[in-house]
């Protein structure tokens, strides 16, 4: 009888995996590509770049206007016209003093709009650079 009992609580017994170093694996994977992706701002328009075989790449981070073919204006993803775009400006720079401008103009937007969107920064005193991309023939 006492080996009918050691037997029985022999089999009884379940075999467990413990998850713990996995989950910590996948947790540290986790925090890895959170830190290492990028994070890229748009202008809210799909725009087609003019290109430029002086065109640079730049690393400092900026807020974006996007210019549409149509004339229509983007800032911060969200459609804005003209005569709101010196407000809008003159308060991010209240509370960012030292930001810049990119401006993200498709190559068949109207020189007038895109002028009109340069004045408005030069009036703040705001740095811009138009976004323009990089020539493929050399």
């Amino acid at each position: 009888m006492r080996r009918s009992r050691l037997f029985q609580q022999q089999t009884t017994e379940e075999a467990q995996i413990d998850l713990t170093p996995m989950l910590d694996i996948v947790f540290i994977m986790l925090i890895f590509f959170i830190v290492s992706t990028s994070f890229v701002q748009e202008s809210g328009v799909k725009v087609e770049r003019p290109v430029a075989s002086t065109a640079t790449k730049q690393s400092q981070s900026a807020q974006v206007i996007g210019l549409s073919e149509n004339g229509q204006i983007w800032l911060n993803h969200q459609r804005i016209d003209v005569r709101l775009l010196s407000a809008s400006i003159n308060q991010i720079k209240a509370s960012q003093p030292r930001f810049a401008v990119i401006i993200e103009a498709d190559k068949r937007a109207t020189t007038g709009a895109l002028i009109s969107v340069i004045d408005i920064l030069r009036q703040a005193g705001i740095p811009y650079r138009v976004a323009t991309q990089k020539s493929q023939a050399n």
